[in-house]
């Protein structure tokens, strides 16, 4: 799917707690929430993570990876991932982001 076929709302009900609804290439959408934004190799990059109807997320370890970028107004765009090598790089400093994290919360 090229970017100008991905539609992407965000919705903010809590600061806390955005929302965006993708629209998929069979046209059906899904609610994901974000789980993180981050930079790597000089390009921006979010992580979202798709939700069931009481917001808890559907499938353990299932999460959406995208290019990231913010127009100059702030509105956010996001754009697939078409290089193999690129999303395998960018996995793998998304794991890298969460040991850590997960590191940090040991006692």
């Amino acid at each position: 799917m090229s970017d100008k076929d991905m539609a992407m709302n965000v919705t903010e009900d809590d600061p806390n707690d955005y929302r965006v609804t993708l629209e998929l290439d069979d046209g059906t959408t899904t609610e994901c929430a974000i789980m993180t934004i981050f930079e790597a190799y000089e390009q921006d990059y979010i992580v979202l993570v798709p939700l069931d109807e009481n917001d808890e997320p559907i499938e353990e370890g299932e999460v959406f990876i995208y290019r990231y970028f913010e127009d100059e107004d702030g509105n956010p765009t996001l754009e697939n991932i078409e290089d193999e090598d690129e999303f395998e790089r960018v996995s793998e400093c998304f794991d890298e982001i969460q040991d850590e994290e997960l590191f940090n919360e040991l006692p």
